[in-house]
């Protein structure tokens, strides 16, 4: 992935607009799946076209028109939207949006998940007293989209993971340990782990949070 590794930062922060511009930035690319980030300016837009499969959009900053011949979805900080596929859908903003998008094959898709409906992801899980939640959104044979809710005092053990995983913190605040350093996160920010790098997780107070896992 093309994000920096072992230390908390935030994609809002770090892909502001430039005014009048549309930007995208490159994240993860196999030559099926893929990540990217985008930036829209105020007053921009990214015109309507076909895809044969889904996409997930996950607004980061801003507000953001997802729309398509017959519908308009707006989205706000926070939300996500799964794009309906074999229609035309475009992307634009009066004011600025700053937005990760995730290619989606639809068999891999968890039902929770409808095709044209705004949502938030931390609203897919609730807490349990002393219970770990996990609820895999999306997955694949090279990348995996999971959503976890930690209550207070619960974390995972030291451990590696196959691939590439990059979090983004929903809700609350937790404690990433990372070859052998701790760095606090809160929602809004997010952290990437470098293949085989050894980490633990931990909430502080309660704690949920995205994992997009890349495995190859």
């Amino acid at each position: 992935m093309n994000e920096k590794t072992g230390a908390v930062f935030c994609i809002a922060k770090d892909n502001q607009p430039i005014a009048g511009c549309t930007i995208s930035k490159a994240v993860y690319d196999n030559g099926e799946d893929y990540i990217s980030h985008f930036s829209l300016a105020e007053n921009t837009d990214i015109s309507a076209e076909i895809y044969g499969y889904y996409k997930l959009i996950l607004l980061h900053e801003g507000r953001l028109e997802v729309y398509t011949d017959k519908d308009i979805w707006t989205l706000r900080e926070g939300d996500c939207i799964l794009t309906p596929t074999d229609t035309p859908v475009g992307m634009r903003t009066n004011t600025r949006a700053i937005y990760t998008e995730i290619s989606i094959r639809r068999n891999t898709m968890n039902n929770a998940v409808k095709s044209g409906e705004v949502f938030k992801l931390a609203e897919l899980l609730p807490y349990q007293d002393g219970k770990i939640i996990n609820m895999d959104v999306a997955h694949n044979e090279k990348m995996k989209f999971v959503i976890m809710s930690f209550d207070e005092g619960t974390g995972l053990s030291e451990h590696a993971a196959p691939g590439e995983a990059l979090i983004v913190a929903l809700e609350g605040k937790g404690i990433i340990g990372y070859e052998g350093k701790k760095h606090p996160i809160k929602a809004g920010e997010n952290f990437k782990f470098a293949a085989g790098g050894k980490h633990w997780v931990k909430a502080d107070g309660r704690f949920k949070m995205a994992l997009l896992m890349t495995l190859e």
